[in-house]
């Protein structure tokens, strides 16, 4: 047999400098799982909404953040079902809905023209029936156009205990119908001006777009003693870029061109849940993109034989 002793390696007494050497490693080995997070929870974003911060809430525009469209449109559709106004009246609501989608952002002149036809329609009419026939109209038209990824972000808001408010232009009665069919706090709107229950034809102000949402929501904050630096806002347009920046977490949600350029440079978050990329470039919901155009072309058609 031959000895395995040349295998085996002989104990050499530890140096002063290998003791030195081996303590600072065990230090330096103990500080470093002390102090340094492991990668996944460093790379984590900090929980939101706080659970219980009493001091927070969350505002959401309506048009293309939480819905797909324009509800002013999606509640004209169901008046004319109802034969509130007539074709013609019906093709420019159309065509206006179809450069709502093709523009990706709401040009003040336009927004002006869809809010001078509304009131013309309503006009006349009892604030109780429309918000009875606003009902059935969400059920038939509204519903089914929910973002369901934007409908989870209020529902995240809600499950920590935080209210959650609609700010949009369009009626304060159609808002408030759809805050409270997802279970939403409440909603501010645009509100028409009614005596006795009876829609005058005229505006209480001016409608809630632009700066206006942001000075809405400023009031609000106050009554509710909120703290604005705790709430979040989401839009998908650049004209709510004043009620964005109030808040502490702004949130760009489908957004147009100009509001991504600005969310981007401001280091906001962006959540889009269109699919397609022709519908992420020009902001039209992919499953509502064809019927859209469709429809529009069938309303300049319209149009255009009328002026002949």
């Amino acid at each position: 047999m031959f000895s395995t002793g040349w295998f085996t390696r002989r104990r050499r007494p530890a140096t002063a400098r290998s003791v030195l050497a081996g303590e600072a490693a065990a230090e330096a080995a103990r500080k470093s799982s002390q102090e340094a997070p492991p990668v996944e929870e460093a790379a984590a974003e900090p929980e939101f909404p706080v659970v219980g911060d009493t001091a927070a809430a969350a505002f959401f525009d309506l048009d293309n953040t939480v819905m797909q469209g324009a509800a002013l449109f999606h509640f004209g559709r169901g008046l004319y079902k109802r034969h509130f106004f007539h074709k013609r009246d019906l093709a420019r609501f159309a065509w206006q809905q179809i450069y709502f989608r093709l523009a990706g952002s709401e040009n003040p002149e336009h927004m002006a023209d869809v809010r001078n036809s509304a009131l013309s329609i309503v006009q006349g009419h009892r604030v109780a029936e429309l918000m009875s026939i606003g009902e059935e109209i969400y059920d038939e038209y509204m519903a089914e156009r929910v973002w369901p990824g934007t409908r989870a972000l209020a529902q995240a808001h809600l499950d920590a205990g935080q209210k959650v408010w609609l700010v949009t232009a369009a009626p304060v009665e159609t808002a408030t119908i759809i805050a409270r069919r997802l279970g939403l706090t409440g909603a501010l709107g645009t509100v028409a001006e009614s005596v006795g229950g009876v829609y005058t034809g005229k505006l209480v102000g001016e409608p809630l777009h632009g700066p206006a949402k942001a000075e809405a929501v400023r009031a609000l904050a106050a009554a509710e003693g909120l703290d604005l630096s705790h709430c979040a806002a989401y839009s998908d347009s650049a004209n709510d870029i004043p009620m964005l920046s109030l808040v502490g977490h702004p949130y760009a949600i489908n957004p147009d061109s100009r509001l991504r350029k600005h969310a981007r440079e401001q280091g906001w978050r962006l959540r889009d849940y269109r699919t397609g990329r022709k519908a992420a470039k020009i902001g039209i919901p992919a499953a509502a993109g064809v019927g859209a155009l469709a429809g529009g072309a069938a309303a300049a058609v319209a149009l255009q034989r009328r002026r002949r």
